[in-house]
């Protein structure tokens, strides 16, 4: 990944649901671009729309209005086929909690979406060998979920969502589950990979820590960001 890479931004975003009272608007006229290759940060209140936006943002919710841009394509114009494509080849994903399979060893769960992609072989799980080794647990590739601590868990979870080498990564509250040592850990692990391979990174978070190390830090208020100051 480098600076060329196509940017992801979008446009007047908005997203309305149906509440018990009436409707609810949590993003409003929201333009947004977040730098290629640096961490973005965006922290806010609990119910702030943080989560929604990155679900917009990695096409796993659709906006009520506007758009969605990686480069010059409106992403949510593509069809349901495309879109799913564009989001297991051009996205990676890292939740507050794992969503590890607890059937599979970490290789394989690491492994999951390139073969979801049609990607097999020895090829893939060297990746994911190389992958493990990256987030310190080379020694752990045979091991599934139940075996590892909640921070081992979350460094498989990042693993798996570079196995694509996607061209955005999306984190939301990435350490809103671990205790502090480890969240530490995880986010000096975020920031070396974010220098490391360029990608487009945002992350919403609750943790000022993690927010100190973002390259910029937006605040959700009333449905649109800020910057932070």
């Amino acid at each position: 990944m480098t600076s060329q890479a196509p940017r992801l931004h979008t446009r007047d975003l908005g997203k309305i649901y149906a509440a018990p009272g009436g409707e609810l608007e949590v993003i409003t006229g929201l333009s947004f671009e977040p730098a290629v290759g640096q961490l973005t940060a965006i922290v806010g209140a609990s119910g702030a729309g943080k989560s929604t936006l990155l679900h917009i943002l990695g096409t796993l919710d659709r906006p009520t209005s506007g758009s969605v841009f990686y480069g010059e394509q409106d992403v949510f114009a593509l069809s349901a086929a495309d879109l799913a494509r564009f989001r297991n080849h051009t996205v990676g994903f890292v939740f507050q909690f794992h969503h590890l399979l607890p059937e599979l060893d970490a290789r394989e769960n690491v492994m999951l979406p390139g073969l979801i992609a049609g990607e097999s072989g020895y090829s893939l799980q060297e990746k994911a060998d190389r992958l493990l080794d990256r987030v310190g647990l080379g020694d752990r590739a045979e091991h599934r979920p139940q075996e590892l601590s909640g921070g081992e868990q979350q460094r498989v979870a990042v693993a798996r969502a570079l196995v694509n080498d996607p061209a955005v990564l999306l984190a939301d509250e990435p350490t809103g589950n671990l205790d502090r040592p480890t969240a530490e850990d995880l986010q000096a692990l975020l920031k070396e990979l974010v220098r490391e391979r360029g990608q487009t990174t945002v992350v919403a978070t609750h943790n000022d820590q993690l927010a100190a190390r973002a390259d910029a830090v937006y605040r959700m208020i009333g449905g649109t960001l800020h910057p932070a100051t």
